[in-house]
C-alpha cells in the first residue's frame, strides 16, 4: 500500500460525480512495472494535469484508461462503471503521443471515418480544430507536419464529443501560437459541455493556466493528488538564516519535502503540522516549486486531497 499523508483538507471536498477512478492499477511489462499500486480519483467536469518525468508511467496509464491496454492487477472505473461496460461506448476521447492515424487516408476520409464510427460526431467542431492549420482537407496524413498531424488528432478525439477527452503531450508538436490557439478552443469545449479534460504535457506553465486538477506519477505511482489550490495550500515554501548543518530542529514537527540551501540561507518546502517558529519567512508555492520538491525528494508519503481518493480508501480514512 502507499503510504498517505493525512493533511487536513477541511471538509469542503466536493461530491462530484467520478468520471474515472483507478483503484491498485498496476501494469506489468518484461522489463518491469510500469505502474503499482496506483490509486486516485479524478471528478468529472475537472480539467487534470497528469505530470511525471519519462518513464514515470503516465502514458500506460492513459491507455489502460481509453481501454487500449489491458492492466496486470487493479481496477478502473469510468463514470461508476467499469471501463469495459456498454454504457461507456463512444464516451472516451483519446490523442495518443504518437498520433497514430492511418498514413494513407486524406484529412477528409480521416474525419469522414471519425464520422461514420461515433454517432455523437460534430464535423463543425472538428473542422475549427482544424482552420489554424493552412492545409488542405486533399492532403494525405503521411505528408503533413508533426503539427498538422496533431491538429488531425485532436481534430478527431474532440469531434466524437466525448464526456472524458484524454490527451497525451497533446501539443508537442506545435509552436507557441498554436499551442495558445488550439489550448483555447480545447478548454472553451471542455466548460461548454462538462468533459472532464486528462491531459500530460512536460510544460508547467501550460498547465497551470488551463488545469485545476493534478495527478503526479513517478515510478508508477501517484505522489499527489487532487485539486491543485489545495494541494498549493497545503504545502508552505519556508526560508530562514541558519548555521547548523541538517535539518533545523524546529522544523522536526513538520513533514518536510525538501531542502535546499545558498550561503547561509536554507530553503524548505513542507506540510506543516502547526505554527512554525519565529524568524521564517512562509509563502505559498508556485506549481513548478510544488512538482520539482516532489520530483528530486525520496520517501515523502504521497499526498491525495479527500477529493481524489477512491471510495474504497475515503471510506477507510
Amino acid at each position: 500500500m502507499t503510504e498517505l499523508y493525512s493533511g487536513d483538507f477541511g471538509e469542503h471536498a466536493e461530491t462530484r460525480p467520478t468520471a474515472l477512478e483507478a483503484d491498485g492499477l498496476g501494469k506489468r511489462y518484461r522489463r518491469g512495472w510500469a505502474l503499482r499500486n496506483c490509486s486516485f480519483r479524478l471528478p468529472a467536469g475537472r480539467i487534470c494535469a497528469m505530470v511525471g518525468p519519462n518513464g514515470a508511467g503516465k502514458s500506460t496509464l492513459m491507455s489502460i484508461a481509453a481501454h487500449l491496454l489491458a492492466p496486470t492487477e487493479g481496477t478502473v472505473e469510468l463514470f461508476g462503471r467499469p471501463l469495459d461496460a456498454p454504457e461507456n461506448q463512444g464516451r472516451i476521447g483519446y490523442a495518443a503521443q504518437d498520433k497514430p492515424l492511418y498514413g494513407g487516408f486524406t484529412v477528409a476520409e480521416t474525419l469522414r471515418l471519425g464520422r461514420d464510427l461515433n454517432p455523437s460526431w460534430d464535423q463543425a467542431k472538428a473542422e475549427a480544430l482544424l482552420a489554424g492549420g493552412r492545409f488542405p482537407h486533399s492532403a494525405r496524413i503521411g505528408s503533413l507536419s508533426g503539427g498538422q498531424r496533431t491538429r488531425v488528432s485532436l481534430a478527431v478525439a474532440l469531434g466524437k464529443q466525448p464526456d472524458l477527452l484524454i490527451l497525451d503531450e497533446p501539443m508537442s508538436d506545435l509552436d507557441p501560437l498554436a499551442r495558445h490557439e488550439l489550448m483555447g478552443l480545447l478548454m472553451a469545449e471542455a466548460a461548454e459541455r462538462g468533459t472532464t479534460v486528462l491531459m500530460s504535457s512536460h510544460v508547467v506553465a501550460e498547465l497551470e493556466d488551463a488545469c485545476d486538477y493534478l495527478v503526479l506519477l513517478a515510478d508508477g505511482k501517484v505522489l499527489l493528488a487532487g485539486d491543485i489550490e489545495e494541494l498549493l495550500d497545503a504545502h508552505l515554501l519556508v526560508t530562514a538564516a541558519v548555521t547548523e548543518d541538517g535539518t533545523p530542529a524546529e522544523l522536526a514537527s513538520h513533514q518536510v519535502i525538501e531542502t535546499r540551501r545558498n550561503g547561509r540561507q536554507l530553503t524548505a518546502l513542507l506540510r506543516p503540522d502547526g505554527p512554525l517558529p519565529g524568524g521564517w519567512h512562509a509563502e505559498t508555492p508556485t506549481l513548478g516549486e510544488l512538482l520539482l520538491a516532489h520530483l528530486r525528494a525520496s520517501g515523502v508519503p504521497a499526498l491525495l486531497t479527500d477529493e481524489a481518493r477512491p471510495a474504497a480508501a475515503a471510506v477507510a480514512a
